[in-house]
């Protein structure tokens, strides 16, 4: 799941970095669990919260089976 998660986050990477930002990711638990922090513009964008569960974590739900949530860390 590992890969898929980062080929994932591939996909969202450029809209992120077409503001300033981007993300890295920390961990992929067992559980389904993706923990990702969010870097540059987006670690103190105020809609950074939107970004993770509308964008990032939908994205993931959609092309990895398997994850049930993203979190920032």
């Amino acid at each position: 799941m590992l890969e898929e998660v980062k080929s994932a986050l591939d996909l969202v990477r450029p809209a992120l970095q077409a503001d300033g930002g981007d993300v890295e990711l920390v961990e992929v638990t067992e559980d389904g669990v993706v923990k990702v922090r969010l870097k540059g513009a987006c670690g103190s964008c105020p809609m950074s919260t939107m970004t993770l569960k509308m964008g990032i974590e939908r994205t993931l739900k959609d092309k990895v089976p398997g994850v049930k949530e993203v979190v920032s860390v």
